[in-house]
């Protein structure tokens, strides 16, 4: 399925809606063709559809995008999630027979011990090989990044102590113009439990853009035919990603499918919700029930989590790289 997003429309709803969208007439200006392959877990499937359109709305200004749904086919699907992909998504075939200005590719929720042997690995890695020739840019996220540094230069990725969960301060620790009139510090989402090493990279030849005090490694580049850019992070997160996660990761230790109780998400939540979600925990490990979860309290952010103003800026210079004639400069230059 083809959207054109533009500044005017509404986008509400968290699935893709087919509508009736003119794609014959004549739009007028600059137009980008998007495509978003999208191997986030089943509940998170149509948000994230959501949250990269808006991301790209707020950031293209009077640009119209051409966007394009796509997910891997060999990553496992619930039949309601399944159907929805065969439905609203292009096929993945389509993506080789059509020219593509920028591509973002997400991670999938991990079912292997490594990550080349997961299910969807060979699916990948061709679409790794072939995004390296044949896009201007290519956005790698959390996992998919750590994916795809896998299978570009055997960097492995090294598991946490802790998950990092949270909104972190980012500062630029090189000039580029993809961080360029960025807020400072950035802050940006991260929910992983694994990282890649900075010193593995720059090694292999990466560029390190971003970095947290407390993260570490938020974004970095690598110059081929295209330019790929890796976010560590979820810059596409909404201000209530992280809550959601949260809430979901409590139902499942109340429902014994995880051991752990999970940690709070860092600089998210305001003091006071801090306070009464410790003594809830206090609680629920000694008396641990899924009925529990119908006396958590109310969740209050902190003022100051700025959701989704970095990567509104960082997006806007993503897609003025990828408007810019191909003979003019690369952006790192």
């Amino acid at each position: 399925m083809t959207l054109l997003i533009d500044r005017d429309q509404g986008i509400s709803s968290p699935a893709l809606v087919p509508g009736e969208v003119d794609l014959a007439r004549d739009h007028g200006g600059a137009e980008l063709t998007i495509g978003l392959i999208n191997n986030m877990p089943d509940p998170a499937l149509k948000a994230t559809e959501r949250q990269f359109m808006k991301l790209l709305q707020a950031a293209a200004g009077p640009r119209r995008i051409r966007f394009h749904c796509f997910s891997l086919p060999s990553v496992k699907r619930s039949p309601e999630a399944k159907w929805h992909v065969e439905s609203e998504y292009s096929d993945l075939a389509d993506l080789k027979r059509h020219k593509f200005d920028g591509l973002i590719v997400t991670g999938a929720e991990p079912v292997a011990p490594e990550l080349d042997q997961e299910p969807y690995w060979r699916d990948l890695t061709e679409l790794i090989d072939w995004a390296k020739v044949n896009t201007r840019s290519t956005i790698w996220s959390c996992l998919a990044a750590h994916a795809a540094v896998l299978h570009l230069d055997r960097i492995g990725r090294r598991r946490l102590p802790a998950k990092c969960h949270g909104i972190f301060d980012c500062e630029p620790v090189t000039d580029d113009a993809l961080t360029r009139a960025a807020p400072a510090p950035l802050k940006v989402s991260h929910s992983r439990l694994n990282e890649v090493a900075e010193s593995d990279l720059t090694q292999a030849g990466y560029q390190v853009l971003t970095r947290s005090a407390e993260a570490g490694i938020d974004i970095f580049v690598r110059q081929y035919a295209s330019r790929f850019v890796f976010f560590q992070g979820h810059p596409e997160y909404d201000a209530l990603s992280l809550q959601r996660e949260y809430l979901r990761d409590i139902g499942r230790y109340l429902a014994r499918e995880r051991e752990t109780y999970p940690h709070l998400p860092v600089s998210y939540f305001d003091a006071e919700t801090e306070e009464k979600l410790a003594r809830f925990e206090k609680r629920v490990r000694h008396q641990r029930h899924p009925a529990l979860t119908n006396d958590l309290p109310a969740l209050t952010l902190r003022a100051d989590i700025a959701a989704g103003s970095a990567a509104a800026a960082l997006f806007r210079n993503w897609l003025q790289y990828l408007a810019a004639d191909t003979k003019a400069p690369l952006l790192a230059r």
